[in-house]
């Protein structure tokens, strides 16, 4: 069904307000999936502060090249079935969400990243950092490095206690 004017203004409007406000946006081919399996995705992926769009690539590249900062990229990779997926919280988390459902879903394929500098990332780039631990599993990784040497100091000193308790325990026995 066509878009009135007024409706594609609006579409238009909000696809500008998601990408200034994400950290990366990637786009993908979603052809051959099915449309549960794309209300899974998204519900999945709202989890992880992701939104998943389906839009007219052209009101995409128009809302692209609307903004300044977007005006000179090579959007000529954006044709066919394409979704778009925002995330304004995590700057590896749409790729991440969308790698994830592409393993149950081979049919979804990378196409191209855009990142808040307004920098093309290739296909292969998006998986690497779809690859990558989030910002939470970072700082869990970062937290344990902290925290092992001050468990290991813990455990020698409650070794050596240990040990003079048991020497003591030892010593009562024979006695008695």
């Amino acid at each position: 069904m066509a878009l009135s004017k007024d409706k594609k203004k609006i579409v238009i409007e909000e696809v500008s307000a998601l990408i200034l406000n994400s950290k990366l946006t990637v786009a993908a081919n979603y052809s051959g999936t099915t449309v549960a399996n794309l209300q899974a995705l998204r519900r999945e992926a709202r989890l992880n502060g992701t939104t998943i769009k389906v839009i007219k690539n052209r009101l995409f590249i128009k809302a692209l090249k609307d903004n300044e900062k977007f005006k000179n990229l090579d959007l000529s990779a954006l044709n066919g079935m394409i979704l778009y997926a925002f995330n304004s919280e995590d700057e590896v988390g749409s790729a991440q969400d969308l790698a994830k459902f592409a393993k149950s879903n081979p049919n979804l394929k990378f196409v191209i990243g855009i990142n808040d500098k307004a920098e093309i990332i290739n296909a292969e780039d998006l998986n690497s950092l779809a690859s990558l631990p989030s910002k939470n599993q970072l700082r869990a990784i970062l937290v344990g490095t902290i925290k092992a040497p001050l468990s290991d100091f813990v455990r020698v000193l409650n070794a050596n206690l240990s040990s003079f308790i048991n020497v003591l325990n030892a010593r009562k026995e024979q006695l008695n």
